[in-house]
């Protein structure tokens, strides 16, 4: 039997058919393979070079989550407990507040507010004569830090005690200023003294406390420390201004101050304000740890030797801690040459000199750094950069960002972004490189600055001028523990400190 013939036509037909089909499946791949990729949000990032989170973790939660770190009981240091003023570990929390997305909006955009005025101030200090020169290089006690919205929105709170008997009082504490104060009866007129959360200190009830004449040294110092000073009746008297029209006047005295009942300092000065006002409301004044003469640090040099560092807590429902003295470095921590300003010896400098976005250093120039300077400062919020390395960081930002929601920004936040309907999101880490050598990754939570999950930023700003100093704020500073060694001029950082 002949064998049968398949015809040219056929096979063509037949050819035509398959190929039909294989063209469909393949089309149909990629079809699908479009459509998840439209559903993925997430950008396609090294796992080693990013941070993945939940969106809620970028929220404070509503009940306190205190650290579990134990504090050094070394006899050499002391340790106070940090917390944020309006969070629930803070006594100032009051739990029947509402939040609601009108009222975020408005706390948040105060805290920037204030933030810019601290800011302000700051560049104001370091250039008072207008001319720009850039910063020229140059055993523990523990307490808790709350954050508040005082003279800059973010600062953080301890609590210690003054006179005798001791009176516990909730002090903001800031690297930039030198002044220790709290306010003071007789307040001459109810709007003298603003509301606050512990009866006020009446120093004549205080068996400790005097009043400093006008003729001492230490009366005649004040305004090295960018105070202004004046006498009544031979009492040396001080006002202090901050950047956000925030003030205390009154008389600078003596005062026994405790931290802990092992660590107590007689004839420490103060200002006992009888007449403050501005964005200190809840806490009672502020605990001064710049570099002048009347410090904190300074005053207590022969205890701590000029040695103090701290944790921040990650969000406002943590707690961290303030710790004077060595009482042996945290594990990790790695330091960097202190700098000194040629315009006020009061801030604490850094050579910054690069920054890393996703394990990729900047293409920015070292000099953008080293011609303005950079200082860290622990009552500003959002890091100020350069002008021009701000505008580098945000370039790369957004393109490791670009399968993310951009959503509206404002005159200080530019780069904000809509996470909403999002369980995690995941975004390029982000280090600091400084001149000697020294990198410093951020924590995760030390990069945004959320306001709502709909309304996540990145928390840096650019100066509006390249020669006005940058300012590593205290959000970038969130679990870090950063280790201020004054006598020995450095400061060092090391990772997971509050934890």
């Amino acid at each position: 039997m002949a064998t049968p013939m398949i015809s040219s036509s056929s096979f063509l037909r037949f050819f035509m058919a398959f190929f039909s089909v294989f063209l469909c499946l393949i089309l149909c791949s990629f079809e699908n393979g479009f459509a998840l990729a439209a559903r993925d949000t997430k950008p396609h990032l090294m796992p080693h070079t990013t941070h993945t989170v939940e969106v809620n973790s970028l929220l404070p939660a509503t009940t306190c989550s205190p650290s579990t770190k134990g504090h050094n009981n070394n006899k050499a240091s002391s340790v106070l407990k940090v917390v944020h003023k309006h969070g629930p570990c803070s006594k100032f929390h009051k739990s029947s507040k509402t939040s609601t997305t009108t009222s975020d909006e408005k706390y948040h955009a105060q805290i920037l507010e204030q933030d810019q005025a601290r800011v302000n101030s700051i560049h104001s200090r370091l250039n008072h004569n207008n001319n720009k020169d850039p910063l020229t290089q140059s055993a523990a006690t523990t307490l808790p830090a709350k954050s508040g919205i005082v003279i800059g929105s973010g600062n953080y709170i301890v609590t210690v005690s003054l006179g005798t008997p001791a009176k516990q009082l909730s002090l903001v504490f800031d690297t930039g200023s030198d002044l220790t104060w709290t306010q003071c009866q007789p307040c001459p007129t109810t709007r003298s003294c603003y509301k606050q959360t512990e009866p006020i200190f009446n120093p004549s009830l205080s068996a400790s406390y005097k009043k400093i004449p006008c003729t001492t040294a230490a009366c005649t110092q004040l305004p090295s420390s960018g105070l202004e000073q004046s006498c009544s009746a031979s009492t040396c008297l001080y006002i202090a201004v901050y950047g956000d029209n925030s003030f205390s006047k009154g008389v600078f005295g003596s005062e026994k101050l405790t931290l802990t009942p092992t660590d107590v300092f007689e004839s420490f000065l103060f200002g006992c304000g009888l007449d403050n006002g501005g964005l200190f409301r809840g806490s009672a004044g502020l605990l001064g740890l710049g570099r002048s003469s009347i410090s904190f640090v300074e005053q207590t040099a022969n205890k701590y030797n000029r040695f103090f560092s701290y944790c921040l807590p990650s969000t406002s429902s943590s707690t961290g801690h303030l710790t004077f003295g060595d009482g042996g470095s945290p594990n990790g921590v790695k330091f960097t040459k202190l700098i000194t300003s040629s315009q006020s010896e009061s801030f604490y400098g850094l050579g910054l000199a690069g920054i890393k976005v996703g394990g990729s250093q900047l293409s920015i120039a070292p000099s953008v750094f080293s011609s303005s300077g950079t200082i860290i400062d622990s009552g500003t919020v959002i890091t100020r950069l350069p002008a021009t390395a701000y505008a580098v960081l945000r370039g790369a930002f957004r393109e490791a960002m670009k399968n993310y929601t951009l959503t509206n920004g404002d005159s200080l936040l530019d780069t904000c972004y809509d996470f909403s309907g999002l369980n995690t999101v995941s975004y390029p880490k982000i280090a600091f490189v400084f001149g000697d050598g020294l990198t410093v990754d951020l924590d995760a939570t030390g990069i945004l600055f959320p306001i709502s999950p709909s309304h996540v930023c990145l928390a840096f700003a650019g100066n509006k001028d390249d020669r006005d100093v940058g300012i590593i704020g205290n959000l970038q500073q969130k679990r870090l523990e950063v280790v201020y060694d004054v006598a020995g001029g450095k400061v060092g950082f090391a990772p997971a400190g509050c934890d």
